[in-house]
């Protein structure tokens, strides 16, 4: 097939047959998803989020127990767990780490990558991209913000010709509104070693989400995903896209009070900040596991307007590479006519 050519470095990099990276969402990215992922050819990740330690070690044993394909884990540098879970990655030897959620130190790149793991990490503009190169990351993730969770400031059209058209030193993979194959033929054929989705597979019959989440990714449409405000710096809160429902309104109320704790002293700043996790994460695990689509958080990507049936991770995947490869083969016959016709 065409698509093996373009798929050569980031199967090199992963270790899988295909360079389709499940991302890692809590309280979805759980042991079996993310060996199903690997089982159908993908690479899937574990999210670390703010899991305690102990519960994590058990989701990484139980996920090999699983699989005997290769996966990776999702670590959040700013969670209060981070230094514990970067300790327990590099006991267990995993493969391949992925650094969110804020800037790692080129000390835990390095820590990482000494105890043998591939190191990847989010370049949400172009000067950081660079800066995480210096600090030895072996690979980079583009999110744009059209993404899902928690999102950088830049939308993915711009990363790529920033970055994407400008890095060659490491292996790039894009992320951010990807659901069809069509689009990773393009992304694959611009440089992209491979890509990242979320939405697409909590639409898997193997994720983990509750029924009720599901029928409202189902129903809506790109238009519904909307990124959350921040209403004060003194707050620096990352921005969230979901779908808008009454956990979006209580997160603008909770910002509100915690802005008025901090002009009466009443809190410090990381506190707040900590606040916040906290409530998304509560909010998560009341959308995705008990189906309180009402005042659960409803995180989702603008690629959930082309989401809308359930089906098994291996279909998911075989029309991913099925569509990727028909694209491909017709952008090859629009070449040979054109340089046939001389045009």
């Amino acid at each position: 097939m065409l698509i093996d050519a373009f798929f050569e470095k980031g199967r090199k990099f992963l270790g899988c047959k295909y360079p389709i990276i499940c991302g890692a969402m809590t309280w979805v990215s759980d042991p079996r998803l993310v060996s199903s992922i690997g089982n159908a050819g993908g690479f899937g990740l574990l999210a670390g989020g703010n899991t305690p330690v102990e519960i994590f070690e058990q989701q990484i044993i139980e996920t090999g127990e699983l699989t005997d394909k290769p996966f990776g884990v999702n670590l959040i540098t700013l969670a209060p767990v981070y230094k514990d879970q970067l300790d327990l990655v590099c006991k267990l030897g995993c493969p391949v780490v992925v650094f969110a959620g804020g800037i790692p130190k080129k000390d835990d790149i390095r820590k990482a990558k000494k105890c043998g793991a591939k190191v990847v990490c989010f370049a949400p503009t172009a000067p950081l991209a660079y800066q995480l190169i210096d600090r030895g990351a072996d690979s980079l993730m583009l999110e744009g913000s059209e993404a899902g969770g928690h999102i950088g400031p830049v939308a993915l059209s711009v990363l790529i010709q920033q970055i994407l058209f400008q890095v060659d030193a490491v292996p790039i993979f894009i992320a951010g509104g990807i659901a069809t194959g069509r689009m990773m033929a393009h992304l694959l054929m611009m440089g992209a070693s491979g890509i990242q989705m979320g939405t697409r597979f909590i639409m898997s019959e193997e994720c983990v989400a509750h029924p009720n989440f599901k029928e409202v990714f189902r129903k809506a449409k790109a238009k519904d995903a909307i990124a959350t405000p921040q209403f004060d710096s003194r707050l620096p809160v990352i921005p969230v896209r979901a779908l808008k429902n009454e956990g979006s309104v209580e997160f603008a109320k909770l910002q509100l009070e915690l802005l008025s704790k901090l002009d009466d002293n009443r809190i410090d700043r990381l506190e707040a900040q900590f606040k916040v996790e906290e409530f998304w994460v509560g909010a998560l695990r009341k959308a995705v596991l008990d189906g309180d689509v009402a005042k659960g958080s409803l995180m989702a990507g603008q690629s959930v307007g082309l989401v809308d049936k359930i089906q098994p991770l291996v279909e998911i995947i075989e029309e991913l590479i099925g569509d990727a490869e028909s694209e491909l083969q017709r952008l090859k016959r629009t070449f040979n006519q054109n340089a046939s016709s001389g045009t």
